[in-house]
């Protein structure tokens, strides 16, 4: 079922969103775990080089 929250994100003269999901790996398990952020498109390479 589709969140309202992604609709609003959409509108005209407003910030582009962009949702990143990245894969982080536990150090006491060993398992991968995969984390959501909604982060503005001109934040994407900063938020994927930290």
């Amino acid at each position: 079922m589709a969140k309202k929250v992604v609709a609003t994100l959409k509108r005209e003269g407003g910030v582009s969103y962009v949702k990143v999901i990245r894969a982080v790996k536990s150090p006491k398990t060993g398992a991968y775990t995969f984390r959501e952020e909604m982060v503005p498109i001109t934040e994407v390479q900063a938020t994927l080089n930290k």
